[in-house]
């Protein structure tokens, strides 16, 4: 049982973004700031990908754990109510991103998946990141 009415409920989910999340921020704004010029959420791309660095062909999402289905992390748990609807809603967007990610590298994309939980400890999650892109990088 829910611990809040329908209608509360409903505003609180409400307001769970979709863009500008603060993890997506966080990653921006490090890109930013090592010198990377980015597209932001292409709806022209499958998936419609969080960041789009044209010049190295390179997609970045930005998940939730919860939401995206983070395998093995603590804060992918499935709800304790209505489970049956959570567990089809959680698997059918885990499913969407393994299928925008199959097409993005088949158009010859690659594609970098930033998880939430490894960004509660940026001093790491961030230099990987960006040693990925230097590897993907012409110039390097």
């Amino acid at each position: 049982m829910d611990i809040v009415d329908p209608a509360r409920r409903s505003r609180m989910m409400a307001t769970i973004r979709g863009k500008d999340t603060k993890p997506e921020m966080l990653v921006r704004r490090f890109l930013h700031a090592h010198g990377f010029r980015f597209r932001l959420h292409r709806a022209d791309l499958p998936g419609n990908p969080d960041i789009v660095l044209p010049r190295l062909r390179t997609c970045i999402f930005v998940h939730g754990c919860f939401w995206h289905r983070h395998a093995g992390c603590r804060y992918a748990v499935l709800p304790k109510t209505r489970p049956e609807f959570w567990a089809s809603k959680l698997e059918g967007n885990a499913a969407r991103d393994r299928h925008a990610v199959a097409a993005l590298r088949g158009a010859g994309w690659r594609v970098i998946v930033v998880w939430e939980c490894d960004l509660r400890k940026p001093e790491t999650a961030l230099p990987e990141l960006l040693q990925a892109l230097k590897a993907a990088s012409p110039n390097e």
